[in-house]
């Protein structure tokens, strides 16, 4: 475990960061794209490729979660806290929290969303995921919205999450973000 005067993520923490980032948001923009389109194989086909995606991203998520577990992240830096109004010291944490919550919640709805109205997830085109449910057209038709709003709440949390960043970066110019970037200084 690092040591808890640790600055920096792990690389490893990195690497699971930006690729989850980069697979969520590529994931919220092709699943708002997708529902859009009128009814057709290709559409049926772009679902498809969503709930493999879903199910990398959930994937994604249990590794990410259990090197989090195992590897200590950096506490933020006293000279940054100091300075940071409680409301966004609670604000950081709160949202970091939730969008770990919903890194899960979003495909497992929509996997339970899929098994509900009667489509199996199969991962890759070769691996058939169990059904989370039972087919049921009504449960099937109470899950989907919620779905969407964890996809959408997950959506406003990142932007939330990107915006702080870029504050840090660009206008308080306080290195935050560094600890989240590849350095010089061998990290692992």
């Amino acid at each position: 475990m690092p040591s808890h005067t640790t600055t920096r993520y792990t690389l490893t923490a990195m690497a699971l960061h930006w690729l989850l980032a980069l697979g969520l948001i590529g994931l919220l923009v092709f699943g708002w794209y997708m529902v859009g389109l009128p009814f057709s194989p290709t559409k049926l086909k772009y679902y498809n490729w969503h709930k493999w995606a879903g199910m990398t991203i959930l994937a994604l998520s249990a590794l990410r979660l259990l090197w989090r577990i195992t590897h200590r992240p950096p506490a933020l830096p006293a000279r940054i806290t100091s300075l940071m109004p409680r409301w966004q010291q609670v604000a950081h944490h709160g949202v970091h929290h939730l969008m770990y919550v919903l890194f899960f919640a979003v495909p497992l709805l929509g996997w339970a969303y899929s098994s509900a109205a009667g489509f199996p997830v199969v991962w890759f085109g070769v691996w058939q995921l169990p059904d989370l449910v039972a087919a049921s057209p009504e449960l099937a038709e109470t899950i989907k919205p919620w779905h969407m709003i964890t996809a959408y709440t997950l959506a406003v949390l990142i932007v939330l999450h990107v915006a702080a960043a870029l504050k840090h970066q660009l206008i308080d110019r306080d290195g935050l973000l560094q600890r989240m970037l590849p350095g010089r200084d061998g990290s692992r």
